[in-house]
């Protein structure tokens, strides 16, 4: 059913990168906050591989860690309640959220047309659709976009702290989101632009890992090589008479 396995019955959505174009966003925050310190340290500036390989799809505190484990800088971890200008782990993630809210605020979110087509596809075939994704931020974008309409429940950031969950690459996040509405993993999909998703999907033995390329072919590849069933350039190419 719209190019899912029979078996599957519900939708597991990442969100940024796959249904909102809110990924380049986070890209741009997580630069901005990254290369004051890098400079500080004489290290290289964040690039976009930094941002596919060490943070995209990952909760922003493991995030900030594993990037800083590639450069080999040892920052603190510190706590909550660091202040803004701090070196510490924790101080760093804050001011990259506080760089996501203005420029959601300022700008808001786009939604991929695609992906509003399937949502409703989706909906009127009565696939259970759940969004589960690493930010912090999904209740505010879902609000501002609309999609809220569109989907059932969410996983988030913030439940992922609440509930301690371990991040992507863990499957975590989207057991929880298959458990929302009572499913087996091997009944749903996960839909991911990121490796780290794809692999979390792989790991959680799900019914398909759908795998959204919207960047190029070696990303394509390498989300194939994290545990993608499929990929596909939009998720309008699932639809039937898309080919």
């Amino acid at each position: 059913m719209l190019g899912l396995p029979d078996s599957v019955h519900v939708c597991l959505f990442d969100l940024d990168g796959v249904l909102t174009d809110t990924a380049s966003v986070h890209r741009a925050a997580w630069k901005d906050t990254f290369d004051p310190v890098l400079k500080a340290h004489g290290l290289p500036e964040f690039t976009a591989d930094d941002y596919a390989e060490y943070v995209d799809g990952k909760p922003r505190l493991d995030g900030t860690r594993d990037f800083f484990a590639s450069r080999n800088l040892d920052l603190p971890e510190g706590d909550d309640d660091d202040p803004d200008d701090a070196e510490t782990i924790h101080a760093v993630a804050k001011r990259k959220n506080a760089e996501v809210q203005q420029h959601i605020q300022d700008d808001g979110v786009v939604v991929f047309d695609d992906a509003r087509v399937y949502l409703e596809a989706a909906r009127a075939a009565g696939l259970r659709r759940i969004v589960v994704s690493s930010s912090a931020n999904t209740e505010q974008v879902l609000q501002v976009t609309g999609l809220v309409e569109l989907v059932e429940g969410r996983v988030d950031g913030r439940t992922i702290d609440e509930q301690h969950m371990r991040g992507k690459p863990a499957p975590d996040s989207f057991l929880a989101g298959a458990a929302l509405v009572g499913a087996d993993p091997s009944n749903a999909a996960v839909f991911e632009d990121a490796t780290a998703g794809a692999e979390a999907g792989r790991s959680g033995r799900f019914g398909a890992v759908v795998g959204v390329n919207r960047l190029d072919d070696r990303h394509g590849s390498e989300l194939r090589a994290h545990g993608a069933t499929v990929v596909v350039h939009a998720l309008t190419d699932l639809l039937p008479g898309s080919a």
